[in-house]
Protein backbone atom coordinates (compact mmCIF):
# COMPACT_ATOMS: atom_id res chain seq x y z
CA UNK A 1 0.00 0.00 0.00
CA UNK A 2 1.54 3.79 -0.91
CA UNK A 3 1.65 6.00 1.78
CA UNK A 4 2.03 9.48 1.31
CA UNK A 5 5.38 11.10 3.60
CA UNK A 6 5.56 14.51 4.37
CA UNK A 7 9.14 15.66 6.54
CA UNK A 8 9.89 18.05 8.74
CA UNK A 9 13.46 18.17 9.00
CA UNK A 10 14.16 21.55 11.21
CA UNK A 11 11.29 21.23 13.81
CA UNK A 12 11.23 17.72 14.97
CA UNK A 13 10.30 20.09 17.59
CA UNK A 14 6.91 20.58 16.45
CA UNK A 15 3.11 19.64 17.99
CA UNK A 16 4.77 19.04 21.51
CA UNK A 17 6.20 23.02 21.83
CA UNK A 18 2.78 24.74 22.31
CA UNK A 19 4.15 28.03 23.40
CA UNK A 20 2.18 31.15 22.37
CA UNK A 21 4.05 33.28 20.02
CA UNK A 22 4.86 36.91 21.62
CA UNK A 23 6.31 35.17 25.13
CA UNK A 24 10.23 35.87 25.00
CA UNK A 25 12.91 34.45 25.85
CA UNK A 26 16.79 35.03 26.17
CA UNK A 27 18.68 33.42 23.10
CA UNK A 28 21.66 34.23 21.91
CA UNK A 29 21.81 35.03 17.93
CA UNK A 30 23.35 32.47 15.72
CA UNK A 31 23.48 33.43 12.39
CA UNK A 32 22.09 29.87 11.16
CA UNK A 33 21.40 30.35 7.33
CA UNK A 34 22.94 33.74 6.57
CA UNK A 35 24.63 35.15 3.56
CA UNK A 36 27.90 34.37 4.47
CA UNK A 37 29.34 31.17 2.68
CA UNK A 38 31.08 29.61 5.75
CA UNK A 39 27.44 29.55 8.07
CA UNK A 40 25.62 26.65 8.70
CA UNK A 41 22.64 25.55 7.76
CA UNK A 42 19.68 25.33 10.02
CA UNK A 43 18.20 21.94 11.24
CA UNK A 44 20.94 19.57 9.58
CA UNK A 45 20.71 16.62 10.88
CA UNK A 46 17.47 16.75 12.73
CA UNK A 47 15.64 13.71 11.98
CA UNK A 48 12.37 13.85 9.23
CA UNK A 49 9.13 13.76 11.18
CA UNK A 50 6.38 11.41 9.57
CA UNK A 51 3.10 14.03 8.75
CA UNK A 52 1.28 10.69 7.49
CA UNK A 53 -0.73 10.33 11.06
CA UNK A 54 -1.38 13.98 10.71
CA UNK A 55 -3.35 13.74 7.75
CA UNK A 56 -5.17 10.22 8.86
CA UNK A 57 -8.31 11.79 9.43
CA UNK A 58 -8.61 12.48 5.53
CA UNK A 59 -7.83 8.78 4.54
CA UNK A 60 -11.07 7.01 5.07
CA UNK A 61 -11.22 3.85 4.46
CA UNK A 62 -13.96 1.81 2.55
CA UNK A 63 -15.20 -1.95 2.83
CA UNK A 64 -17.90 -4.47 1.26
CA UNK A 65 -17.86 -7.79 2.87
CA UNK A 66 -18.53 -10.84 1.11
CA UNK A 67 -22.32 -11.30 1.95
CA UNK A 68 -22.77 -8.18 -0.74
CA UNK A 69 -21.50 -10.63 -3.94
CA UNK A 70 -24.01 -11.24 -6.41
CA UNK A 71 -24.10 -13.97 -7.82
CA UNK A 72 -24.74 -13.70 -11.24
CA UNK A 73 -27.09 -16.73 -13.00
CA UNK A 74 -25.14 -19.11 -14.95
CA UNK A 75 -25.87 -18.83 -18.41
CA UNK A 76 -26.73 -21.58 -20.53
CA UNK A 77 -24.22 -24.78 -20.99
CA UNK A 78 -22.29 -24.13 -24.15
CA UNK A 79 -19.82 -26.57 -25.80
CA UNK A 80 -20.17 -29.59 -23.94
CA UNK A 81 -19.93 -27.94 -20.57
CA UNK A 82 -22.65 -29.50 -18.33
CA UNK A 83 -25.02 -28.16 -16.29
CA UNK A 84 -23.01 -29.88 -13.22
CA UNK A 85 -20.18 -27.74 -14.36
CA UNK A 86 -22.35 -24.51 -14.74
CA UNK A 87 -23.21 -24.36 -11.19
CA UNK A 88 -20.44 -24.94 -9.86
CA UNK A 89 -17.49 -23.09 -7.64
CA UNK A 90 -20.69 -22.22 -5.59
CA UNK A 91 -18.85 -20.30 -2.99
CA UNK A 92 -17.11 -17.67 -5.42
CA UNK A 93 -17.32 -14.29 -3.17
CA UNK A 94 -15.38 -11.02 -3.34
CA UNK A 95 -14.65 -8.90 -0.09
CA UNK A 96 -13.49 -5.24 -0.86
CA UNK A 97 -11.33 -2.71 1.44
CA UNK A 98 -10.15 0.20 0.16
CA UNK A 99 -7.92 3.31 1.81
CA UNK A 100 -7.58 6.23 0.94
CA UNK A 101 -3.79 7.21 0.12
CA UNK A 102 -3.69 10.64 -1.15
CA UNK A 103 -6.32 13.47 -2.03
CA UNK A 104 -7.13 11.75 -5.54
CA UNK A 105 -5.80 8.40 -4.96
CA UNK A 106 -6.94 5.13 -3.65
CA UNK A 107 -5.45 1.80 -3.15
CA UNK A 108 -8.05 -1.50 -3.15
CA UNK A 109 -7.50 -5.11 -1.99
CA UNK A 110 -9.80 -7.46 -3.31
CA UNK A 111 -9.95 -10.58 -1.37
CA UNK A 112 -11.26 -13.83 -3.89
CA UNK A 113 -12.85 -16.60 -2.10
CA UNK A 114 -12.99 -19.41 -4.83
CA UNK A 115 -12.45 -23.22 -5.71
CA UNK A 116 -9.32 -24.17 -7.67
CA UNK A 117 -9.63 -22.46 -11.02
CA UNK A 118 -8.62 -20.03 -13.46
CA UNK A 119 -10.24 -16.77 -13.10
CA UNK A 120 -10.58 -13.22 -13.77
CA UNK A 121 -10.75 -10.04 -11.94
CA UNK A 122 -12.35 -7.08 -12.99
CA UNK A 123 -12.12 -3.71 -11.50
CA UNK A 124 -14.17 -0.49 -12.58
CA UNK A 125 -13.90 2.55 -11.13
CA UNK A 126 -16.86 4.68 -11.49
CA UNK A 127 -15.02 7.08 -13.51
CA UNK A 128 -15.25 6.15 -17.03
CA UNK A 129 -11.54 5.01 -17.39
CA UNK A 130 -10.90 1.63 -18.55
CA UNK A 131 -11.47 -1.14 -16.20
CA UNK A 132 -8.61 -2.79 -14.52
CA UNK A 133 -8.32 -6.58 -15.40
CA UNK A 134 -6.07 -9.02 -13.63
CA UNK A 135 -5.53 -12.69 -13.86
CA UNK A 136 -6.17 -15.35 -10.83
CA UNK A 137 -6.29 -18.52 -9.66
CA UNK A 138 -8.38 -20.06 -6.46
CA UNK A 139 -8.58 -18.20 -3.04
CA UNK A 140 -6.31 -15.22 -3.42
CA UNK A 141 -5.68 -11.33 -2.47
CA UNK A 142 -4.93 -8.63 -5.07
CA UNK A 143 -3.97 -5.32 -5.06
CA UNK A 144 -4.76 -2.26 -7.55
CA UNK A 145 -4.32 1.45 -7.33
CA UNK A 146 -6.22 4.28 -8.73
CA UNK A 147 -6.18 8.14 -9.16
CA UNK A 148 -9.49 10.18 -9.95
CA UNK A 149 -8.73 13.09 -11.87
CA UNK A 150 -11.96 14.94 -10.12
CA UNK A 151 -12.76 14.93 -6.84
CA UNK A 152 -15.93 13.19 -5.78
CA UNK A 153 -17.80 10.30 -4.29
CA UNK A 154 -17.21 7.07 -7.12
CA UNK A 155 -18.90 3.46 -7.21
CA UNK A 156 -16.20 1.08 -7.24
CA UNK A 157 -17.71 -2.70 -9.11
CA UNK A 158 -15.47 -5.74 -8.98
CA UNK A 159 -16.61 -8.33 -11.02
CA UNK A 160 -14.89 -11.90 -11.08
CA UNK A 161 -15.49 -14.73 -13.67
CA UNK A 162 -14.93 -18.41 -13.53
CA UNK A 163 -15.46 -18.89 -17.28
CA UNK A 164 -14.96 -22.88 -16.72
CA UNK A 165 -17.57 -23.54 -14.18
CA UNK A 166 -19.71 -20.00 -16.17
CA UNK A 167 -19.83 -18.69 -13.31
CA UNK A 168 -19.64 -14.39 -12.30
CA UNK A 169 -19.44 -12.48 -9.14
CA UNK A 170 -20.15 -9.06 -8.33
CA UNK A 171 -19.73 -6.58 -5.82
CA UNK A 172 -18.90 -2.84 -5.15
CA UNK A 173 -19.39 0.00 -3.10
CA UNK A 174 -19.07 3.88 -2.94
CA UNK A 175 -15.67 5.61 -2.52
CA UNK A 176 -15.38 9.27 -1.40
CA UNK A 177 -11.96 10.76 -2.18
CA UNK A 178 -10.01 12.31 0.24
CA UNK A 179 -9.22 15.83 -0.61
CA UNK A 180 -11.06 19.20 -0.86
CA UNK A 181 -11.59 21.90 -3.38
CA UNK A 182 -12.21 25.32 -2.87
CA UNK A 183 -15.58 27.15 -3.61
CA UNK A 184 -15.49 30.66 -3.65
CA UNK A 185 -18.17 33.32 -1.30
CA UNK A 186 -18.86 36.57 -1.27
CA UNK A 187 -17.07 38.19 1.88
CA UNK A 188 -19.77 38.02 4.60
CA UNK A 189 -20.11 38.53 8.25
CA UNK A 190 -20.75 35.07 10.05
CA UNK A 191 -19.35 36.32 13.69
CA UNK A 192 -19.63 39.74 15.66
CA UNK A 193 -19.50 39.33 19.62
CA UNK A 194 -19.74 43.73 19.14
CA UNK A 195 -23.69 43.55 17.83
CA UNK A 196 -24.62 39.83 18.54
CA UNK A 197 -24.16 38.49 15.01
CA UNK A 198 -23.44 34.33 15.07
CA UNK A 199 -23.37 34.82 18.68
CA UNK A 200 -24.45 36.27 22.17
CA UNK A 201 -23.51 40.12 21.89
CA UNK A 202 -20.79 40.38 24.72
CA UNK A 203 -16.76 40.29 24.98
CA UNK A 204 -15.01 36.36 24.44
CA UNK A 205 -14.23 35.77 27.98
CA UNK A 206 -10.53 35.59 28.90
CA UNK A 207 -9.29 31.84 28.19
CA UNK A 208 -12.77 31.30 26.75
CA UNK A 209 -14.25 30.51 23.43
CA UNK A 210 -17.03 31.23 20.81
CA UNK A 211 -18.09 29.19 17.81
CA UNK A 212 -19.54 29.85 14.22
CA UNK A 213 -21.84 28.52 12.58
CA UNK A 214 -20.16 27.67 8.82
CA UNK A 215 -22.16 24.00 7.65
CA UNK A 216 -25.54 25.45 6.75
CA UNK A 217 -25.57 28.62 7.39
CA UNK A 218 -26.29 30.81 4.74
CA UNK A 219 -25.58 29.66 1.17
CA UNK A 220 -22.56 27.33 2.87
CA UNK A 221 -23.74 23.69 2.48
CA UNK A 222 -23.61 21.09 4.98
CA UNK A 223 -20.56 18.70 5.13
CA UNK A 224 -18.27 21.44 4.19
CA UNK A 225 -14.66 20.18 4.93
CA UNK A 226 -12.67 23.17 6.11
CA UNK A 227 -13.63 27.39 5.72
CA UNK A 228 -11.74 30.28 5.20
CA UNK A 229 -12.26 33.10 7.44
CA UNK A 230 -10.53 36.56 8.28
CA UNK A 231 -10.68 36.47 12.00
CA UNK A 232 -9.94 39.87 13.77
CA UNK A 233 -10.18 40.47 17.38
CA UNK A 234 -10.76 43.97 18.45
CA UNK A 235 -11.54 45.52 21.59
CA UNK A 236 -8.16 44.78 23.41
CA UNK A 237 -7.21 45.27 27.20
CA UNK A 238 -4.16 42.78 27.55
CA UNK A 239 -1.89 40.28 25.16
CA UNK A 240 -2.50 37.29 24.17
CA UNK A 241 -3.29 34.68 20.93
CA UNK A 242 -6.51 33.26 18.96
CA UNK A 243 -6.46 29.42 18.31
CA UNK A 244 -9.04 28.25 15.70
CA UNK A 245 -10.13 24.89 15.32
CA UNK A 246 -13.50 22.37 14.40
CA UNK A 247 -15.36 22.48 16.78
CA UNK A 248 -15.55 18.79 19.23
CA UNK A 249 -12.10 18.42 18.81
CA UNK A 250 -8.96 18.94 20.75
CA UNK A 251 -7.52 22.51 20.94
CA UNK A 252 -4.45 22.70 19.38
CA UNK A 253 -1.47 24.52 20.60
CA UNK A 254 -0.86 26.49 17.81
CA UNK A 255 -2.07 30.00 17.05
CA UNK A 256 -3.77 32.05 14.39
CA UNK A 257 -4.23 35.65 15.54
CA UNK A 258 -1.79 37.01 18.41
CA UNK A 259 -2.47 40.42 19.53
CA UNK A 260 -1.34 42.99 22.17
CA UNK A 261 -3.87 45.94 24.19
CA UNK A 262 -5.33 48.10 22.22
CA UNK A 263 -4.50 46.21 19.14
CA UNK A 264 -6.98 45.49 16.79
CA UNK A 265 -5.57 42.68 14.39
CA UNK A 266 -7.00 40.43 12.03
CA UNK A 267 -5.76 37.00 9.73
CA UNK A 268 -6.78 34.71 7.45
CA UNK A 269 -6.92 31.22 8.51
CA UNK A 270 -8.16 28.24 6.71
CA UNK A 271 -9.29 26.06 9.77
CA UNK A 272 -11.07 22.84 9.40
CA UNK A 273 -15.08 22.18 10.01
CA UNK A 274 -16.52 20.14 12.89
CA UNK A 275 -18.66 17.33 12.11
CA UNK A 276 -21.79 19.52 13.53
CA UNK A 277 -20.45 22.15 11.40
CA UNK A 278 -18.86 24.50 13.37
CA UNK A 279 -15.64 26.37 14.06
CA UNK A 280 -14.74 26.90 17.70
CA UNK A 281 -12.26 30.44 18.00
CA UNK A 282 -10.56 30.31 21.97
CA UNK A 283 -9.15 33.39 23.49
CA UNK A 284 -5.88 32.89 24.90
CA UNK A 285 -5.72 35.69 26.59
CA UNK A 286 -5.95 37.34 30.20
CA UNK A 287 -8.56 39.44 29.12
CA UNK A 288 -11.73 39.28 27.22
CA UNK A 289 -11.75 40.14 23.97
CA UNK A 290 -14.41 40.74 20.75
CA UNK A 291 -14.40 38.62 17.56
CA UNK A 292 -15.26 39.00 14.29
CA UNK A 293 -15.07 36.68 11.78
CA UNK A 294 -15.63 36.79 7.70
CA UNK A 295 -15.79 34.24 5.72
CA UNK A 296 -14.49 34.22 1.95
CA UNK A 297 -15.08 30.30 0.84
CA UNK A 298 -15.18 26.94 1.63
CA UNK A 299 -13.75 23.24 1.18
CA UNK A 300 -15.68 20.76 0.36
CA UNK A 301 -15.13 16.98 -1.11
CA UNK A 302 -17.13 17.21 -4.17
CA UNK A 303 -15.42 18.67 -7.43
CA UNK A 304 -15.05 22.16 -7.39
CA UNK A 305 -11.71 24.72 -7.70
CA UNK A 306 -8.38 23.23 -7.17
CA UNK A 307 -5.00 25.57 -5.76
CA UNK A 308 -1.84 26.45 -7.72
CA UNK A 309 0.46 27.93 -5.99
CA UNK A 310 2.52 31.17 -7.84
CA UNK A 311 6.06 32.85 -6.86
CA UNK A 312 4.23 35.88 -5.59
CA UNK A 313 3.81 38.56 -8.45
CA UNK A 314 3.07 42.21 -7.31
CA UNK A 315 -0.36 43.06 -9.21
CA UNK A 316 -0.71 46.61 -7.37
CA UNK A 317 1.65 49.01 -5.84
CA UNK A 318 0.12 52.49 -5.49
CA UNK A 319 3.85 54.05 -4.64
CA UNK A 320 4.52 53.89 -8.31
CA UNK A 321 1.15 53.44 -10.54
CA UNK A 322 1.35 49.45 -10.78
CA UNK A 323 -2.11 48.25 -11.27
CA UNK A 324 -3.69 51.35 -9.80
CA UNK A 325 -3.08 55.19 -10.13
CA UNK A 326 -0.08 56.25 -8.85
CA UNK A 327 -0.75 57.90 -5.71
CA UNK A 328 -2.14 56.96 -2.02
CA UNK A 329 -5.47 55.23 -2.09
CA UNK A 330 -7.85 58.13 -1.06
CA UNK A 331 -10.02 58.05 2.19
CA UNK A 332 -13.18 55.96 0.97
CA UNK A 333 -12.60 55.35 -2.52
CA UNK A 334 -12.21 52.29 -4.06
CA UNK A 335 -9.51 51.22 -7.15
CA UNK A 336 -10.19 47.68 -9.37
CA UNK A 337 -7.63 45.99 -10.92
CA UNK A 338 -7.28 42.81 -13.34
CA UNK A 339 -5.96 39.40 -11.70
CA UNK A 340 -7.37 36.59 -14.68
CA UNK A 341 -5.09 36.29 -17.91
CA UNK A 342 -2.15 38.79 -16.16
CA UNK A 343 1.08 38.12 -15.26
CA UNK A 344 0.66 34.23 -15.17
CA UNK A 345 -2.47 34.10 -14.47
CA UNK A 346 -4.62 32.34 -16.81
CA UNK A 347 -8.39 33.24 -17.56
CA UNK A 348 -11.15 31.51 -15.78
CA UNK A 349 -10.41 31.64 -12.07
CA UNK A 350 -13.15 31.88 -9.35
CA UNK A 351 -10.84 32.86 -6.58
CA UNK A 352 -7.28 34.35 -6.03
CA UNK A 353 -5.01 34.06 -3.04
CA UNK A 354 -3.17 37.16 -2.44
CA UNK A 355 -1.02 38.77 0.15
CA UNK A 356 -1.97 42.69 0.73
CA UNK A 357 -0.07 45.51 2.27
CA UNK A 358 -1.15 48.72 3.41
CA UNK A 359 1.56 51.88 4.00
CA UNK A 360 1.61 55.23 4.53
CA UNK A 361 -1.62 55.69 5.92
CA UNK A 362 -2.70 59.00 6.99
CA UNK A 363 -4.52 57.76 10.24
CA UNK A 364 -6.54 54.67 11.57
CA UNK A 365 -9.15 52.78 9.37
CA UNK A 366 -9.42 49.33 7.37
CA UNK A 367 -9.18 47.98 3.90
CA UNK A 368 -11.77 45.29 2.42
CA UNK A 369 -11.37 43.62 -0.84
CA UNK A 370 -13.84 41.76 -2.62
CA UNK A 371 -14.93 40.91 -6.23
CA UNK A 372 -15.08 43.18 -9.32
CA UNK A 373 -18.64 43.93 -10.21
CA UNK A 374 -19.81 43.60 -6.80
CA UNK A 375 -20.75 46.25 -3.97
CA UNK A 376 -18.31 46.84 -1.08
CA UNK A 377 -19.08 44.46 2.19
CA UNK A 378 -19.65 45.05 5.54
CA UNK A 379 -16.59 42.93 5.91
CA UNK A 380 -12.65 44.05 6.29
CA UNK A 381 -9.65 42.28 5.29
CA UNK A 382 -6.63 44.75 6.66
CA UNK A 383 -6.97 46.97 9.91
CA UNK A 384 -4.18 49.97 10.60
CA UNK A 385 -2.94 52.87 12.40
CA UNK A 386 -1.77 55.66 11.22
CA UNK A 387 2.21 55.17 9.49
CA UNK A 388 1.97 51.37 9.93
CA UNK A 389 2.55 49.39 7.44
CA UNK A 390 0.65 45.71 7.85
CA UNK A 391 0.12 42.92 5.85
CA UNK A 392 -2.64 40.09 6.04
CA UNK A 393 -3.25 37.15 3.25
CA UNK A 394 -6.55 37.42 1.36
CA UNK A 395 -8.75 34.95 -0.36
CA UNK A 396 -11.14 36.86 -3.00
CA UNK A 397 -13.49 35.23 -5.26
CA UNK A 398 -12.87 37.45 -8.62
CA UNK A 399 -15.74 38.99 -10.39
CA UNK A 400 -17.05 37.99 -13.89
CA UNK A 401 -14.26 40.07 -15.56
CA UNK A 402 -11.43 38.46 -12.92
CA UNK A 403 -11.17 41.44 -11.27
CA UNK A 404 -11.23 42.48 -8.00
CA UNK A 405 -11.84 45.59 -6.19
CA UNK A 406 -9.87 46.98 -3.14
CA UNK A 407 -11.54 50.35 -1.04
CA UNK A 408 -9.85 52.34 1.68
CA UNK A 409 -12.57 52.70 4.51
CA UNK A 410 -10.44 54.95 6.44
CA UNK A 411 -11.18 59.17 5.91
CA UNK A 412 -7.31 59.75 4.78
CA UNK A 413 -5.48 58.32 1.93
CA UNK A 414 -3.10 55.14 2.20
CA UNK A 415 -0.82 53.23 -0.36
CA UNK A 416 -1.81 49.95 -1.60
CA UNK A 417 0.23 46.45 -2.74
CA UNK A 418 -1.15 43.73 -3.74
CA UNK A 419 0.99 40.29 -4.41
CA UNK A 420 -0.80 37.51 -5.83
CA UNK A 421 0.49 33.77 -4.21
CA UNK A 422 -1.99 31.22 -6.10
CA UNK A 423 -4.88 31.16 -7.88
CA UNK A 424 -8.11 28.93 -7.41
CA UNK A 425 -10.15 27.18 -10.65
CA UNK A 426 -11.50 23.92 -11.78
CA UNK A 427 -8.46 23.38 -13.92
CA UNK A 428 -6.19 23.65 -10.69
CA UNK A 429 -5.28 19.90 -9.32
CA UNK A 430 -4.46 21.26 -5.72
CA UNK A 431 -6.69 19.83 -3.39
CA UNK A 432 -6.74 20.66 0.39
CA UNK A 433 -5.55 18.47 2.86
CA UNK A 434 -6.29 19.78 6.07
CA UNK A 435 -4.18 17.98 9.32
CA UNK A 436 -3.84 18.59 12.65
CA UNK A 437 -2.12 21.58 13.17
CA UNK A 438 1.95 21.32 14.48
CA UNK A 439 3.86 23.86 15.65
CA UNK A 440 7.60 23.43 12.87
CA UNK A 441 9.69 26.24 14.17
CA UNK A 442 9.64 28.08 17.47
CA UNK A 443 13.23 30.18 17.51
CA UNK A 444 12.28 30.58 21.36
CA UNK A 445 12.02 27.28 23.04
CA UNK A 446 14.84 26.06 24.84
CA UNK A 447 15.28 23.46 22.84
CA UNK A 448 15.59 25.01 19.35
CA UNK A 449 19.37 25.06 19.21
CA UNK A 450 20.32 27.94 16.70
CA UNK A 451 18.74 30.99 18.62
CA UNK A 452 16.42 33.82 16.56
CA UNK A 453 16.33 34.20 12.84
CA UNK A 454 19.28 35.83 12.11
CA UNK A 455 19.08 39.50 10.70
CA UNK A 456 19.38 38.81 6.80
CA UNK A 457 19.78 35.18 7.62
CA UNK A 458 17.62 32.37 6.50
CA UNK A 459 16.10 29.06 7.92
CA UNK A 460 15.05 26.06 5.47
CA UNK A 461 12.12 23.83 6.73
CA UNK A 462 11.89 20.46 4.66
CA UNK A 463 8.11 19.04 4.25
CA UNK A 464 7.42 16.94 1.55
CA UNK A 465 11.48 16.60 0.17
CA UNK A 466 11.40 14.32 -2.79
CA UNK A 467 7.44 13.69 -2.45
CA UNK A 468 5.67 14.35 -5.61
CA UNK A 469 2.07 15.89 -5.91
CA UNK A 470 2.45 18.11 -3.26
CA UNK A 471 1.74 21.43 -4.45
CA UNK A 472 1.90 23.47 -1.51
CA UNK A 473 1.70 24.15 2.46
CA UNK A 474 -0.91 26.48 4.64
CA UNK A 475 1.44 27.77 6.98
CA UNK A 476 1.03 30.90 9.97
CA UNK A 477 4.03 32.55 10.38
CA UNK A 478 4.54 34.73 13.85
CA UNK A 479 7.59 37.32 14.16
CA UNK A 480 7.93 38.16 18.00
CA UNK A 481 10.79 39.92 20.21
CA UNK A 482 11.44 42.42 17.37
CA UNK A 483 14.17 45.07 17.95
CA UNK A 484 14.05 47.10 14.74
CA UNK A 485 11.69 46.94 11.90
CA UNK A 486 11.95 44.74 8.83
CA UNK A 487 9.64 42.28 6.83
CA UNK A 488 9.63 38.12 6.46
CA UNK A 489 10.03 36.48 3.40
CA UNK A 490 8.79 32.86 2.42
CA UNK A 491 10.03 31.16 -0.32
CA UNK A 492 10.86 28.04 -2.02
CA UNK A 493 14.35 26.84 -1.68
CA UNK A 494 16.31 25.51 -4.58
CA UNK A 495 18.40 23.08 -2.72
CA UNK A 496 17.59 19.74 -2.03
CA UNK A 497 17.57 18.01 1.31
CA UNK A 498 20.50 15.82 0.30
CA UNK A 499 22.28 18.93 -0.70
CA UNK A 500 21.56 19.63 2.87
CA UNK A 501 22.26 16.56 4.14
CA UNK A 502 25.74 16.60 2.33
CA UNK A 503 26.93 20.03 3.01
CA UNK A 504 26.69 21.12 -1.02
CA UNK A 505 23.41 23.23 -0.77
CA UNK A 506 23.69 26.66 -3.05
CA UNK A 507 22.87 30.20 -1.30
CA UNK A 508 19.05 31.04 -2.41
CA UNK A 509 18.45 33.57 -3.90
CA UNK A 510 17.27 36.49 -1.50
CA UNK A 511 13.55 36.79 -2.26
CA UNK A 512 12.32 40.44 -2.89
CA UNK A 513 8.01 39.37 -2.13
CA UNK A 514 6.92 40.05 1.55
CA UNK A 515 5.15 38.16 3.36
CA UNK A 516 4.35 40.17 6.95
CA UNK A 517 5.83 43.59 8.14
CA UNK A 518 6.93 44.70 11.76
CA UNK A 519 8.56 47.76 13.53
CA UNK A 520 10.83 47.23 16.77
CA UNK A 521 8.65 45.62 19.92
CA UNK A 522 5.59 43.90 17.91
CA UNK A 523 4.08 40.62 17.78
CA UNK A 524 2.85 39.96 14.22
CA UNK A 525 1.07 37.07 12.53
CA UNK A 526 0.53 36.06 9.04
CA UNK A 527 -1.16 33.35 6.82
CA UNK A 528 1.15 31.71 4.04
CA UNK A 529 0.22 29.67 1.28
CA UNK A 530 3.46 28.91 0.25
CA UNK A 531 4.52 26.97 -3.12
CA UNK A 532 6.18 23.13 -2.59
CA UNK A 533 8.85 24.33 -5.66
CA UNK A 534 10.60 21.41 -7.22
CA UNK A 535 12.21 20.32 -3.72
CA UNK A 536 9.08 20.42 -0.96
CA UNK A 537 11.57 23.11 1.14
CA UNK A 538 10.86 26.19 2.20
CA UNK A 539 12.89 29.10 3.44
CA UNK A 540 11.95 32.00 5.80
CA UNK A 541 13.85 35.23 5.51
CA UNK A 542 14.50 37.53 8.04
CA UNK A 543 14.90 40.70 5.91
CA UNK A 544 15.51 43.30 8.43
CA UNK A 545 18.74 44.17 10.21
CA UNK A 546 18.05 42.80 13.93
CA UNK A 547 17.39 39.62 14.90
CA UNK A 548 14.05 38.22 15.28
CA UNK A 549 12.13 35.07 16.84
CA UNK A 550 10.05 33.11 14.16
CA UNK A 551 7.23 30.43 15.36
CA UNK A 552 5.94 28.83 12.52
CA UNK A 553 2.68 26.61 12.31
CA UNK A 554 0.99 24.42 9.37
CA UNK A 555 -2.39 23.52 9.42
CA UNK A 556 -2.90 21.71 5.95
CA UNK A 557 -1.25 21.14 2.35
CA UNK A 558 -2.37 20.74 -1.37
CA UNK A 559 -1.98 17.38 -3.14
CA UNK A 560 -2.43 17.16 -7.16
CA UNK A 561 -2.03 13.46 -7.21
Amino acid sequence: MRSRRLVMSVAVIAATIGLAPGIARAAEPVALGAASPGAVPPGVGAPAVDLTKAAAPNLNTFKSPAERSVRKAPTAAKGGVSTQQAAGNPDLALVLNAAATTAHAFDLNTTVISADSTLKVTVDWGDGSSPDGMDAYGSTVLKSSHTYARLGEYNVRVTVTDPANQAEVVNEFPVMTAGSDFVAHTPTRLLDTRDGTGAVRGKVPAYGSTRVQVGGNGAIPEGVTAVTLNVTVTNTTGGGHITAFAEGTERPTTSNVNFEAGQSVPNLVIVPVGKNGYVELANRGSESVDLIADVTGYFTRTDAAGYTPMTPVRFVDTREGLGATRGRLAGQKTFGTKISGLRGVPEGITAVALNVTVTNPGEAGHLSVFPGGGSAPITSNLNFTAGQTVANAVIVPVGPDGSINVRNGAWAGTDVIVDVVGFYSTDSKGAYMPIKSARLIDTRDPRWPHGPLPARGYIWQALSAGEPGIAGYVLNTTVTNTAGTGFLSVAPDPNTLQQYREGRRVLPARPTASTLNWTAGKTVPNLVQAGSGNNGIVDFWNQGWDNTDLVVDIFGYYETN
